[in-house]
């Protein structure tokens, strides 16, 4: 069955860098727009950034200049380079994907199951 499956997470000093990784598995006919998600504790969960299927990309302004969202077609796997990380980028990050999933050709939602970034020191 198809999967997104994100890694790269852990805990890393503020000011440090991360680069967190989502790749979808299984059988896709395509993957249309995808995304990072964030949810912190007793926070809702919100977005991070967004890029197309034509590479288009958009931020939330809390990461713009730190944050580059970044996929590889080939590889079914989306990125997220994390830059000079602060406290407050400390959450539950959560990779989101519209895909056409066989016999489907409409797109659909499929979340993967989160992983945690802990910016402390």
């Amino acid at each position: 069955q198809v999967q997104l499956v994100e890694s790269g997470g852990g805990l890393v000093q503020p000011g440090g860098s991360l680069r967190l990784s989502c790749a979808a598995s299984g059988s896709i006919f395509s993957i249309n727009a995808m995304g990072w998600y964030r949810q912190a504790p007793g926070k809702e969960r919100e977005l991070v950034a967004t890029i197309t299927s034509g590479g288009t990309t958009n931020y939330a302004d809390s990461v713009k200049g730190r944050f580059t969202i970044s996929r590889d077609n080939a590889k079914n796997t989306m990125y997220l380079q994390m830059n000079s990380l602060k406290p407050e980028d400390t959450a539950v990050y959560y990779c989101h994907a519209d895909l056409a999933v066989p016999p489907f050709w409409n797109g659909m939602d499929y979340w993967g199951k989160g992983i945690l970034v802990i910016v402390s020191s």
